[in-house]
C-alpha cells in the first residue's frame, strides 16, 4: 500500500513551495542493524539502514540453484599415527637380544573353496541346534496345548455333569414342592406318562372284570393325585402372589435413579418414593405373623395414625378393623381366631396402597390405563370362559387363522387332557430370540414363531435330534442360524448341540465344511419347512419375492 504527504520547501531565500511526495508501505521487513540504548531514558537507537525494497531479478526462464547447496564440505583428517616407531636388526657393532622374539612358522595354506566350505559346515552346525531349540519350543508348546485341552475338557465334562445333577435336583424339587408354573407343567406330565405306563400294564397283563377293577382302581389313585396336587397349587398361588405385591410394592419405593456422563449412578428419593417406601414398610410388618402382642399393637396404630391422614370410607372401614383387632387382643382371644381379621386388613390396606389418591408413586407402575376408553381396544372374547380378555392374553400360534381360546383355558384344556409339556421347547425358542436380538440386524420373524411352530419343528422336521450328532436331548439343543449372513427363519435354520451351534456360527464357507449329502440333506428340511410355512398368513410376508411369485402364479 502507499500513501502520500504533503511538504513545503524553501524554493527562494523568502518563498516556500508545496511537493507531494508518494510514500511506498513495503511488506519489507528492515533488518536489524544494530544500536544502542540509553541507559538513563531507556530509548533504544537502531543503526539507519536503507529503506529501499531490493530489487527483484528478472525472471530468465531458467531454473538456478543457490550456490550452498551446491557446495561440498570437506573435512581433512589426518590417518598417519603421532608417534613413530622404528626396528633394528642385529649387524656389526649393534646387538639386539632375541630373548623376547617369538618364531612364527607359516601354516598350511586355506584356498578360498576350502575357506567357504569350513564356514559352510560352521554354519550348518548352527543351523542344527537352531532347529533342534526350534522343535523342542513348539513341542513344549504342543504339550502345553494338550494339556490345558485336556483340563478344560475335564472341566467341561464336570460342568456338564454338575449342570446335570442340578437339573435333576431341581426337577426333583420341583415335583416335591412345585412353586411355579413349569414345575406344575412337568408335575402333570409326569403324572400322565405315568398313567399311560400303568394303563399299558393293565391292559397287558388283565382281563375281564379284573382288568375294570384294575382300572377303577387306577382311575381313583389318579384323582386323589390331581387332587394333591391341586392343593400344592393353591398353596403355591397364594405364596407367588404375596411375592409378587411385595415386588410391586418394593418397585414402587425405588429412588430415581440415572447414569452421569461419567458412568456413576446417581440416585434421588422424592416425596413420593419416600411415602411409597414408608407404606410398604407398614405393610411388611402387619403381613409378619408370630410377633408379640405389643410389637403388634404398635404396628396397628402406626397404621392407624397413617390412614387417618385421609377421611373416607375405606380408611375408616381399616380404622374399625384395627379397633377391633386391638379390643380382641386385649381380652385374650387367640391368634388362630384373629388370622380372618387380620387378613382382611391387609387387603383393605393393600387396595389404600394402590390408590394413587393416598400412594401417587403408584400410578407411574399401575397398569390400567387412565382414560376408560383405551379398555375397549384390543379385546377379545373366549369362547371357552366367556370373558372378554385383553389380546396379550390369548396365544396365536403362525398357523392360526382366528383367535382361539385364552391362555388360561389352553393350560386347563392341557393339565386336563394332553398333560404336555412345553418345557423343552420354550427353552429352545427362548434361546433363540435371545441370540437373534443380539444381532441387531432387525429379525422379525423369530417374534411370530411360537412355541407350537416350535414343536413341529423339532419333531417332524428335524426328528427331535441334532443335525451332526442326533443327539436327542433337548436341553442340550439349541436352533441357531444355517447362514449367519441371512435373518433366521424356518428355512434359515438348523438344530445342533450347544457346542456344534458355537462351532457352526465361526464358519465362513458352508460349502467347503460340509459334505455334499449333509447339504442336500439340510436342503431338503428348509425345502419342507417352507412348504409348511407357505400356507400360513402370517409367514407369507416373510417369503423370498421369488417363492411369492411362484405361490401367487
Amino acid at each position: 500500500s502507499s500513501f502520500c504527504l504533503v511538504t513545503s520547501i524553501l524554493a527562494d531565500s523568502d518563498s516556500f513551495q508545496d511537493i507531494v511526495v508518494k510514500i511506498e508501505r513495503s511488506a519489507y521487513r528492515k533488518p536489524f542493524l544494530g544500536g544502542f540504548k540509553n541507559m538513563v531514558t531507556g530509548v533504544e537507537f537502531h543503526n539507519a539502514g536503507s529503506q529501499t525494497v531490493p530489487k527483484k531479478q528478472p525472471d530468465k526462464g531458467i531454473q538456478l540453484f543457490c550456490r550452498d547447496t551446491q557446495t561440498v564440505f570437506e573435512k581433512n583428517k589426518p590417518q598417519q599415527t603421532r608417534n613413530t616407531t622404528s626396528t633394528q636388526m642385529t649387524k656389526i657393532g649393534v646387538y639386539v637380544s632375541n630373548v623376547t622374539d617369538k618364531l612364527i612358522t607359516p601354516g598350511k595354506y586355506l584356498t578360498a573353496d576350502e575357506y567357504h566350505k569350513r564356514r559352510l559346515e560352521a554354519v550348518i552346525v548352527l543351523q542344527k541346534y537352531f532347529r533342534r531349540w526350534l522343535a523342542k519350543n513348539i513341542v513344549q508348546n504342543l504339550r502345553e496345548q494338550k494339556r490345558r485341552r485336556l483340563v478344560w475338557e475335564a472341566q467341561e465334562v464336570l460342568r456338564r455333569k454338575e449342570e446335570k445333577e442340578e437339573k435333576l435336583r431341581r426337577e426333583h424339587e420341583g415335583r416335591l414342592n412345585p412353586k411355579t408354573k413349569t414345575d406344575f407343567e412337568l408335575l402333570y406330565n409326569a403324572l400322565e406318562l405315568w398313567r399311560q405306563e400303568e394303563t399299558k400294564q393293565i391292559n397287558t397283563t388283565l382281563e375281564g372284570a379284573i382288568r375294570k377293577a384294575a382300572l377303577c382302581g387306577l382311575l381313583e389313585e389318579e384323582a386323589q393325585l390331581i387332587a394333591s396336587i391341586g392343593r400344592h397349587k393353591l398353596n403355591a398361588d397364594e405364596e407367588n402372589q404375596q411375592k409378587a405385591i411385595l415386588h410391586f410394592l418394593a418397585k414402587c419405593a425405588q429412588p430415581k435413579r440415572w447414569r452421569a456422563y461419567d458412568g456413576r449412578v446417581t440416585e434421588m428419593d422424592t416425596q413420593y418414593t419416600l411415602r411409597a417406601r414408608e407404606l410398604l414398610e407398614i405393610y411388611r410388618s402387619i403381613c409378619m405373623n408370630d410377633i408379640p402382642k405389643d410389637e403388634r399393637i404398635d404396628v396397628l396404630l402406626t397404621l392407624r395414625r397413617t390412614v387417618k391422614e385421609h377421611e373416607c370410607k375405606l380408611t375408616q372401614e381399616i380404622v374399625e378393623l384395627i379397633d377391633r383387632e386391638v379390643d380382641l387382643m386385649s381380652r385374650g382371644v387367640k391368634e388362630c381366631n384373629l388370622k380372618g381379621l387380620r387378613k382382611r386388613i391387609c387387603t383393605l390396606f393393600l387396595q389404600y396402597v394402590k390408590t394413587p389418591k393416598f400412594n401417587p408413586e403408584i400410578a407411574r407402575i399401575l397398569k390400567v390405563p387412565p382414560d376408560p376408553l383405551k379398555l375397549y381396544k384390543n379385546v377379545n372374547f373366549c369362547h371357552s370362559c366367556e370373558n372378554y380378555l385383553p389380546s396379550s392374553e390369548f396365544p396365536v400360534p403362525a398357523n392360526s387363522y382366528t383367535i382361539g381360546r385364552c391362555r388360561l383355558c389352553c393350560k386347563l384344556g392341557n393339565e386336563a387332557l394332553q398333560r404336555e409339556a412345553f418345557v423343552k421347547y420354550k427353552l429352545i425358542l427362548e434361546n433363540l430370540r435371545k441370540s437373534e436380538a443380539d444381532y441387531e440386524d432387525g429379525a422379525n420373524i423369530v417374534f411370530v414363531v411360537q412355541h407350537q411352530d416350535l414343536q413341529y419343528m423339532v419333531e417332524y422336521i428335524w426328528n427331535s435330534q441334532s443335525a451332526i450328532s442326533a443327539c436327542t436331548d433337548l436341553y442340550e439343543l439349541v436352533m441357531v442360524r444355517w447362514d449367519k449372513q441371512r435373518q433366521w427363519s424356518p428355512w434359515n435354520t438348523i438344530l445342533l448341540t450347544k457346542d456344534e451351534a458355537d462351532a457352526h456360527l465361526k464358519l465362513c464357507n458352508l460349502e467347503k465344511a460340509y459334505e455334499a449329502p449333509f447339504l442336500q440333506k439340510i436342503k431338503r428340511k428348509h425345502i419342507w419347512a417352507k412348504k409348511y410355512f407357505a400356507r400360513i398368513p402370517a409367514m407369507s410376508s416373510f417369503l423370498p419375492r421369488s417363492d411369492n411369485q411362484a405361490k401367487a402364479n
